[in-house]
């Protein structure tokens, strides 16, 4: 099966997203041309230090991601933290972490809409071979986290 940054970099005629963009850089320093220019922002099973700071809601990260999307966007995650994790991540993963952390995501516009554990089509709708790796919505619990971003006043 073909990975789906494979698929949506192909050429538009061939199936692929005629708008598709691949930057590879931290979340904290995205280029500035970027701002503004996501109508969907998406993170799937991050670990290390993305995975901290979205969960500290670190506010390099947040105000990173908040400046890429447009108003009305969506930004979703997919997150897993277990036991393991915790040396990490020391931090367990409920509705109350998530509404605990909201107040700093929308002190960069992103809005909490959802938040819920991740169905098992969820994570595969992913197509994400880590989380196929880690056993994500099986073996081990997977969360569905949703923001929208503040739209102009």
């Amino acid at each position: 099966m073909m990975k789906s940054t494979q698929r949506a970099a192909r050429a538009a005629g061939r199936g692929g997203l005629p708008n598709a963009l691949f930057v590879v850089a931290g979340a904290e320093a995205l280029p500035a041309e970027l701002a503004g220019c996501a109508d969907e922002l998406t993170v799937h099973f991050p670990w290390g230090s993305l995975l901290r700071g979205l969960l500290r809601a670190d506010p390099a990260i947040v105000a990173g991601m908040a400046r890429v999307t447009r108003p009305h966007a969506t930004v979703t995650l997919l997150l897993s933290v277990t036991e393991h994790d915790r040396a990490t991540v020391p931090i367990s993963l409920d509705e109350r972490t998530f509404a605990g952390l909201a107040p700093r995501y929308a002190d960069h516009g992103l809005l909490l809409s959802a938040v819920q554990p991740a169905t098992v089509e969820q994570v595969a709708r992913s197509h994400s071979t880590w989380a196929k790796r880690l056993g994500a919505g099986h073996a081990r619990p997977a969360w569905f986290v949703r923001f929208h971003r503040a739209g102009p006043a």
